[in-house]
């Protein structure tokens, strides 16, 4: 239990469930199984680009191109698929949306591994770059006349509940590829020797080099894997709105770090767990849909991700130190 009380985890578990409280207290509902699935279906998204920020932060990187990268691939995916008249499997969609954004992501890369070029500036630039390009030369209008298959699969539900007033509740078929794409992740970093070399770079680049793990390599898997999910993720929205916004994603990127960062990666690197993302998921997620309920206007919700942002990061900084100071007093022992 006293190593329990001393992961981020937990901390971030105590404030989920006594911010719950506060909303159930102020209404019932928010403990309705509706609400449950609500909840779900609103932090999908997140989810997905969560894991692939998870990575990057994980190997000592800051990644803010991949909402350039998921508007790109999806909107141009659809551009293609519009035009060319395209009325066949939406599972196409996927890999052409999850190619596109596996060759940004790999471009990401490629500038990060072999130029040694800041992870920050690099994506940055990146960001522009495919937003430029897109609305340069593959069109800056909402589209809205999506092929069929692609409204076909968004009225594709798991399963569907409805409360005693009639009010319906449903969660997407496309909350499968989510979870797949969760699952996955946790594999690679739990379970592979990519896994561990992805947390060795992060701790120490040079260490790691000199352990034989193959940092150029992982690198450029890591920038390539946030850019295919990036990719799919963008997809899962145009199928979800049924209209592809070529820029309704751009701005999303803080959130999503916040996310992540909550959960209790460490922004330097080396250190994050899948299961603490999904509790900084469910944290940000709350915050955003129900301060209303707790009387704190809308526009304070920025406000308030940011002061839970500088404590959790603040809990993260007090733990390593904590942790230091130990290992420095058993070595001088």
């Amino acid at each position: 239990m006293k190593k329990l009380a001393k992961t981020n985890e937990f901390y971030v578990g105590i404030i989920i469930v006594t911010l719950s409280l506060l909303i159930g207290f102020v209404n019932s509902s928010f403990f309705s199984p509706l609400n449950f699935v609500d909840i779900l279906r609103s932090s999908m998204l997140m989810l997905i680009f969560s894991m692939g920020t998870l990575m990057v932060i994980i190997s000592g990187g800051i990644d803010v191109s991949f909402p350039a990268i998921a508007s790109m691939s999806m909107y141009t995916t659809t551009k293609i698929m519009i035009d060319s008249n395209y009325e066949g499997s939406i599972v196409l969609f996927f890999i052409l949306a999850g190619a596109i954004g596996l060759s940004l992501g790999f471009l990401n890369g490629v500038l990060i591994a072999f130029f040694k070029l800041p992870t920050i500036i690099v994506t940055l630039g990146t960001s522009s770059m495919y937003i430029g390009f897109m609305l340069t030369f593959v069109g800056s209008g909402a589209l809205a006349n999506v092929p069929d298959s692609v409204r076909a699969f968004s009225r594709s539900m798991l399963f569907s509940l409805q409360n005693e007033a009639g009010v319906t509740s449903a969660l997407p078929t496309t909350f499968l590829i989510a979870l797949s794409i969760v699952i996955i992740t946790h594999f690679i970093l739990k379970y592979t020797y990519l896994g561990r070399g992805i947390y060795a770079i992060g701790g120490d680049i040079v260490s790691a080099e000199r352990a034989g793990y193959r940092v150029k390599r992982i690198q450029i898997f890591v920038y390539s894997y946030i850019g295919l999910i990036a990719g799919i993720g963008g997809m899962i929205h145009t199928i979800m709105m049924r209209t592809s916004n070529p820029m309704v994603l751009v701005g999303s990127e803080m959130l999503v770090i916040a996310s992540v960062v909550l959960g209790g990666a460490r922004v330097k690197g080396g250190h994050g767990t899948v299961i603490g993302t999904i509790l900084g998921v469910i944290l940000v997620i709350l915050i955003q849909n129900n301060l209303i309920l707790l009387g704190i206007p809308q526009f304070w919700q920025a406000f308030v991700i940011g002061l839970i942002i500088i404590i959790g990061t603040g809990f993260t900084s007090i733990q390593r130190l904590r942790t230091q100071k130990t290992m420095h007093e058993i070595t001088n022992i």
